[in-house]
């Protein structure tokens, strides 16, 4: 493929999804509602890693 005509997709692409992005926003209580199940998550793992057995460092 020219590299001319990939550069022009391209820009055409990107330019779509700004717009797409441009027109999209969070309601407050579903910023909230994602903020507070991402944190939660966050704790899930971190206890799943203070369970696990600790493994010494593969050396190769």
């Amino acid at each position: 493929m020219n590299p001319e005509i990939h550069r022009l997709l391209h820009e055409d692409r990107a330019r779509q999804l700004r717009t797409e992005a441009a027109s999209f926003t969070l309601r407050p209580a579903s910023a909230a509602l994602r903020s507070r199940l991402g944190w939660t998550l966050v704790e899930w793992g971190l206890r799943l890693v203070q369970g696990a057995p600790r493994r010494s460092p593969r050396i190769a």
